[in-house]
């Protein structure tokens, strides 16, 4: 994968799904209630933390990886829909998981995707994600945010986030789509092919001992299959 690519895959996957840890997250926020950000303000302030966090540190987080994992975390992560994500990853699967299984398959999941495009965030720099003005009505169930990633060439990519509001009613973004195509929709066709061949309990333990070798060994699988 090409640099360009692996920064826009990074962008993309780091955030669109997380563990379902979020409850620690939460836990750290101040106690004091504070405006609830729209989509575009959510995607926004992703970009200028990832920037700030990144400008001046290249060297430092490429050092130590598990740092730069945390940057994810503390960025991307509590802007996410943990639950819904995986649920729509997992498509008709979910109905035959347990709860326990979601859970694992969730944070294994995730931790694989994190792990295998962190790298590549490393590339980010201020101005490479140009969020797009949004205009229509905020849609609780599906708001779609528009960004444009400006590549080195100067050639620029639309990555789209897709935002349902949450329970506690603020914004989390559960699918990115880049160029028109959806990670969740990617990823499920993947998964699908998975279990059918090994079985949910294999596939999460494959996630979870093998992680992002796991997702590389399921993308060649798919790109041969088509």
């Amino acid at each position: 994968m090409s640099g360009k690519w692996l920064l826009i895959a990074a962008l993309a996957t780091a955030g669109a799904f997380g563990i379902p840890a979020l409850a620690q997250a939460e836990q750290a926020a101040p106690a004091e209630a504070t405006a609830v950000q729209t989509p575009v303000q959510v995607v926004q302030s992703i970009a200028d933390q990832l920037a700030t966090a990144i400008d001046g540190h290249r060297a430092e987080l490429k050092a130590d990886k598990e740092k730069l994992i945390g940057v994810i975390d503390q960025i991307f992560l509590p802007h996410f829909d943990i639950d819904y994500a995986s649920i729509l990853v997992l498509g008709m699967h979910a109905r035959e998981a347990t709860p326990e299984q979601r859970d694992q398959f969730a944070k294994a999941f995730y931790n694989s995707i994190t792990h295998r495009y962190a790298e590549g965030l490393l590339n980010y720099t201020k101005g490479s994600v140009k969020v797009l003005p949004f205009s229509g009505s905020l849609n609780d169930k599906r708001t779609v945010v528009r960004t444009q990633v400006v590549l080195d060439d100067g050639k620029t990519l639309s990555v789209d986030y897709a935002f349902r509001k949450s329970r506690s009613g603020d914004w989390k973004a559960y699918d990115v789509i880049i160029e028109g195509i959806s990670y969740i929709t990617n990823y499920r066709n993947q998964v699908d092919a998975e279990i059918r061949k090994v079985g949910i309990a294999q596939l999460i333990k494959n996630l979870q001992t093998q992680g992002a070798n796991a997702l590389k060994a399921m993308d060649a699988e798919g790109v041969q299959g088509k």
